[in-house]
């Protein structure tokens, strides 16, 4: 099969590779097409230390069953030969304290998909059958594909508890951004402040009901805190993950507000902890999203209640290392890039 295979940083390689042999318990998926997540832009540049290459990265992805394991007819009989699935790509044991919690994305033994085992830039992949969900009637694998990113989304608007009729800002319009936005308001937010550098991504941002903030033509604090009498928001949600945009959503909460952290662009930095505790700042870390949440996702993208439409690229597998590269100096335009190994 053709693989697109991550070699050293920034050295992407279309590569003829064996096709993988499902397991008893997993199933093999023609893969339709498969996301760039933001996490692997910083994988792909060498900066992130769960990705060790020679590796076939992909973990957003949707297609065709076209082979089972033995034990998956017991299994998963709802699983078929034919079918149109997603996968959720984090594997967890289900015997850990966080599993029994139902935060299985923190499992003791947690692996990914696309880290710690060939994913899905490739024509096939083998997942665990217990990881499959079959694609709601009428929703096509380039949406299902959508659904690891929205599962992250809807997690990030669980962890922020109520919002109805409350003001909300979310800094960084990448996909993650969008489709918290989009969820804040799905949950009847007040209004949700965006805030981006880049003006096409800021106008997506626009076009799916935020109200734009241009960093570079005013200052996000100020703007967020004058909208808002002075007060502030209900609650920010950091979707960059740098020391700047973790300052300036702590200093646009309001006092007992929630900060969602997300974005993982920085390792560490330093936070405004003084303020946090004079004002009784809730912060919480988001990661992932649990089988609920992803199960979730699938099901408001079948509604059509949130998207990334009609800001999607489509490009051929073998064109991967490109928009690895395009994604990382000027995305523009584009919400998401979904590979297509058939391309």
């Amino acid at each position: 099969m053709k693989a697109l295979v991550w070699e050293a940083a920034r050295q992407m390689t279309l590569r003829d590779e064996r096709e993988p042999e499902a397991a008893a318990d997993e199933i093999l998926i023609k893969v339709d097409y498969a996301g760039i997540c933001g996490s692997e832009l910083s994988g792909y540049l060498g900066h992130n230390a769960l990705r060790v290459p020679p590796l076939i990265m992909g973990h957003e992805f949707a297609g065709e069953i076209v082979d089972l394991g033995s034990l998956v007819p017991t299994l998963r009989p709802d699983l078929t030969t034919g079918a149109a699935v997603t996968v959720n790509p984090l594997w967890y044991c289900g015997d850990c304290a966080a599993c029994a919690a139902g935060t299985n994305q923190l499992c003791d033994n947690r692996r990914l998909l696309g880290a710690h085992r060939p994913g899905a830039f490739a024509e096939y992949i083998c997942a665990p059958a217990k990881l499959a969900l079959p694609l709601p009637e009428g929703l096509d694998t380039r949406t299902g594909a959508l659904t690891e990113p929205a599962g992250c989304a809807v997690r990030i608007a669980e962890l922020a508890g109520p919002v109805a009729d409350a003001d909300c800002l979310v800094i960084g319009a990448g996909p993650i951004g969008l489709l918290s936005l989009q969820m804040l308001r799905y949950k009847g937010a007040a209004r949700v402040f965006i805030a981006e550098l880049d003006e096409a991504r800021l106008e997506m941002g626009a076009a799916l009901g935020g109200i734009p903030l241009q960093p570079r033509a005013v200052d996000t604090v100020e703007a967020a805190r004058a909208a808002t009498d002075g007060q502030g928001v209900a609650v920010s949600v950091d979707a960059v993950g740098s020391a700047i945009t973790r300052e300036q959503c702590v200093a646009a909460t309001k006092t007992s507000g929630t900060l969602i952290l997300s974005g993982l662009h920085e390792e560490s930095s330093a936070m405004p902890v003084a303020a946090m505790i004079r004002s009784e700042i809730t912060a919480k870390g988001s990661y992932a999203y649990s089988p609920a949440n992803f199960a979730r996702a699938l099901d408001l993208l079948g509604q059509g209640a949130i998207r990334l439409d009609p800001w999607i690229h489509e490009a051929p597998l073998g064109e991967g290392g490109q928009w690895f590269e395009r994604l990382i100096e000027a995305p523009g335009a584009v919400s998401k890039v979904l590979l297509a190994p058939d391309s």
